[in-house]
């Protein structure tokens, strides 16, 4: 004999579950609001303990970060961090869907075994394999090239990026795909007439992620770059100096080195929530 829970008891239950998600909502954005407001203003009341809410508001941060102070300009960290994030989220896509049709709609001999050697890819710390990558760059003459890491950032998204669609193909139904092999319908057409239309929002949410972990890298931007390839985190780093610690002009490189993913994260959002939501229900 099933028991039913009273409507009043399941409705308290999910008001307070909805309550424990706005405040971790809050708790999680609540610092990103702080170093936005901080951002706008002045050095002298950003660096007050503790902060001026009320504290009039300016764009020195900005001015100072885009180089109206006679600072190093952001722009080429800005480019390098876009070339290098939108290249390698291609060249992640043009591999991982051939990569995972291949392993979900036609599988290969012990595709488990060919997903658990992706994975493999990703237990090993990257700290422990950078001497190696410093090597092989400094002995091929690629340090402080932004194809470095445009290659490295493809080989770190793609183990992923393969999980991923795997996932976003096997949902792809077989009648589409036989109907199109019916009518002659090739690889490269099926791929993308086919499976694309239909895998767009998986294919969304992973070139967002990968967008995301690849703009967002540090590690090895700081190791293997220099003045000519280096990106916007390490270009954020080096505002850190002996000189002091400028709280606004830091704030506002945060915020502007934030807006491509905020805004890529936005523009994306509908095909996001599908794609990362797509086989969760059967």
């Amino acid at each position: 004999m099933s028991v039913t829970t009273p409507a009043p008891r399941r409705w308290r239950t999910g008001s307070a579950l909805g309550l424990v998600a706005w405040l971790c909502g809050i708790a999680f954005f609540l610092p990103v609001a702080w170093m936005v407001l901080t951002s706008f203003h002045s050095e002298t009341d950003a660096a007050t303990n503790p902060p001026s809410v009320g504290a009039g508001l300016s764009l020195h941060g900005y001015r100072e970060f885009f180089g109206g102070g006679g600072g190093v300009s952001p722009w080429p960290p800005l480019i390098n961090s876009l070339t290098a994030s939108v290249v390698s989220t291609l060249l992640v896509l043009v591999l991982a869907v051939p990569a995972a049709y291949a392993l979900a709609i036609k599988p290969v001999r012990k595709w488990s075994d060919v997903l658990f050697f992706f994975l493999s890819t990703k237990m090993l710390p990257l700290v422990a394999g950078l001497l190696p990558v410093y090597l092989v760059a400094q002995n091929a003459g690629m340090l402080d090239s932004i194809w470095l890491l445009v290659l490295l950032y493809t080989s770190m998204n793609l183990p992923i990026a393969v999980w991923m669609m795997r996932s976003f193909l096997a949902e792809v139904p077989v009648e589409m795909l036989e109907a199109a092999s019916i009518d002659g319908a090739g690889l490269t057409t099926t791929l993308t007439r086919i499976v694309a239309p239909v895998a767009m929002p998986g294919i969304a949410a992973t070139a967002l992620i990968s967008f995301i972990f690849s703009w967002n890298e540090l590690l090895f931007a700081r190791v293997l770059t220099g003045i000519v390839a280096g990106t916007a985190p390490v270009f954020l780093t080096g505002l850190v100096t002996s000189q002091g610690l400028f709280l606004a002009k830091v704030c506002a490189a945060a915020t502007v080195i934030s807006l491509p993913v905020i805004v890529a994260g936005f523009a994306a959002q509908d095909k996001l929530v599908q794609g990362l939501s797509l086989g969760a229900v059967k």
